[in-house]
């Protein structure tokens, strides 16, 4: 059966990737893994390009090698979404008596991925381009783009969570439900070398 898989790559990064060694993932080995029985078509990862951190300046710099590493594998497209950064006011948890109660904070926030995923997946859908789409998040925001592409659209749909299990949305109905283990990220990753039409390219140090 032709299937798709939709990955939330900051769903997947927090749930499943953040300080562990599996960070250089093999998008398209971890989905044949995942789905041994089925014909991989296409895998779309959804990201957005992050900014320097004073505790992280290289932080953009290993994520542009990573996305030229998923260029090097053919089933897979990247689509960017975007950071929208703000100064906002929130309330001190234990404010001190007497002392002020809120404070001005930096808040950072990913946009457009989980619309551009839950876009892809009913458009796909529609075009009959896969018998099964796949999404690897924990988002219950896909809720309702899972159940119209199930329902309406009439493909299977799958969801696989990259959070423990413990903390599984409930929210996200589908034909079928798996784990994602850590053994599985294990398995699947990139050579720590590579090449592509640009040359010869490493895994970042630190990862």
């Amino acid at each position: 059966m032709p299937t798709n898989v939709y990955i939330d790559g900051f769903n997947l990064y927090y749930g499943a990737l953040k300080d562990t060694p599996h960070k250089w993932l093999d998008l398209e080995a971890m989905c044949r893994r995942l789905l041994p029985r089925d014909q991989l078509q296409r895998v779309r990862y959804f990201t957005a390009l992050v900014s320097a951190r004073p505790h992280d300046p290289q932080q953009p710099q290993r994520q542009q090698i990573y996305l030229r590493a998923l260029g090097t594998l053919p089933s897979v497209s990247v689509h960017l979404g975007h950071y929208l950064t703000s100064t906002v006011r929130m309330p001190l948890a234990h404010p001190a008596p007497g002392g002020p109660r809120t404070v001005e904070v930096r808040k950072t926030e990913e946009k457009g991925s989980d619309v551009n995923l839950a876009t892809y997946l009913l458009l796909d859908a529609f075009r009959k381009d896969c018998d099964t789409a796949v999404v690897i998040s924990n988002d219950s925001d896909l809720a309702e783009p899972i159940r119209v592409a199930e329902a309406e659209l009439g493909i299977k749909v799958g969801v696989i969570n990259p959070h423990p299990a413990k903390r599984r949305s409930r929210a996200l109905h589908s034909t079928f439900f798996k784990q994602l283990r850590p053994t599985t990220l294990a398995a699947a990753q990139l050579p720590a070398q590579l090449r592509d039409a640009q040359g010869t390219f490493q895994k970042p140090a630190s990862w």
